[in-house]
């Protein structure tokens, strides 16, 4: 079987398992034979211009690196330049043309890292988690001009355990992506791949987050709040006020047992938590960092933050994160 040539389209450090695999034992299926990356962006506390991890990565590796301000014409005729067997798409945060996608022998695929039609949109990882599901995975689908909705090639599922916060599971579906795509590509080198529609009524859309999003109420159930606290870890991260600071949460699990009247309300500690009265159930507050600190499991954080039972803590609404109406977008978003 002769290896396809294949045009990388990415710019997120969650591509880079896959990247490394290629280049390893997958690279009798696909050579990479160049990369489309988002320019060099300011980064970091200091705001220095920075290159991305996909763009080193491909330096290392003498490959060719494009990074079109957006993939105009010229951009495109660099792809052709490049007789690509295939294009793959994954976190580039760029919107695709027509000819574009059609440029390449075989078209262009799409890694979603949802399974779809579910969490089409912007931030499925950290929304599949907040939304309690037990399962997630990578969808590979073809490209076409409606968001996230082309046929689908193949998935690889991930399970959601209890403790996943978006941070693991982003490193479990980068991995997923290798074993992905040994499965799929030598189906584009033989016979005509299938693919299957995706069921429209089925679908659901996520949207892209913000700090707003890490708001809690603690009426809601324990189980609620624990997914939502998991779900939007690292970013935009969930945050109670105590003592007039803003104490960031990293890791929540909870006691389905009835819980005393007064959601928010501090109800003690165990060996691993700081527990907490809701709306149904014990949110057990595993990991906490106040200002300026660090990220710590909770006995430790309350050695220095000590937190006296009673204490009620604010709830603020919490913003819906899921909508099963179609955004006004077009072509896949960035994941």
């Amino acid at each position: 079987m002769t290896a396809l040539r294949l045009v990388f389209f990415g710019s997120d450090a969650i591509a880079l398992p896959l990247l490394e695999r290629l280049a390893g034992e997958g690279s009798a299926l696909a050579q990479v034979v160049a990369v489309f990356t988002q320019p060099d962006r300011p980064a970091g506390r200091g705001q220095k211009i920075e290159p991305n991890a996909i763009k080193c990565w491909a330096l290392a590796r003498n490959l060719p690196v494009f990074q079109p301000e957006k993939p105009d014409e010229v951009a495109r005729t660099q792809l052709a330049a490049l007789h690509a067997d295939l294009g793959l798409v994954m976190a580039y945060g760029h919107l695709l043309r027509d000819d574009f996608l059609a440029t390449p022998r075989l078209g262009m695929l799409n890694l979603h890292t949802s399974l779809l039609p579910k969490y089409r949109g912007a931030s499925p990882i950290q929304t599949a988690i907040a939304c309690g599901e037990r399962e997630t995975g990578v969808t590979l689908m073809r490209i076409i001009r409606k968001l996230d909705a082309g046929p689908i090639a193949d998935v690889e599922r991930v399970p959601i355990l209890a403790r996943d916060t978006a941070a693991d599971i982003e490193a479990k579906l980068a991995a997923a992506c290798g074993s992905l795509l040994a499965r799929t590509l030598p189906k584009f080198s033989g016979a005509t791949p299938t693919f299957t529609p995706q069921d429209e009524a089925q679908a659901t859309y996520c949207r892209r987050l913000t700090k707003d999003d890490g708001a809690l109420d603690f009426a809601a159930p324990a189980a609620v709040l624990a997914a939502r606290i998991n779900g939007l870890f690292p970013w935009p991260g969930c945050a109670v006020e105590i003592s007039g600071q803003p104490i960031k949460l990293g890791l929540a699990d909870f006691e389905p047992a009835t819980a005393p009247s007064g959601p928010g309300k501090v109800l003690g500690t165990d060996a691993e938590s700081l527990r907490l009265a809701t709306g149904g159930g014990i949110l057990r507050l595993l990991r906490l960092q106040r200002p300026g600190g660090k990220m710590l499991p909770a006995p430790e954080f309350l050695r220095g933050f000590p937190i006296a039972p009673g204490t009620v803590l604010t709830s603020r609404p919490m913003p819906e994160l899921l909508e099963r109406r179609t955004p006004n977008i077009q072509h896949p978003t960035p994941n």
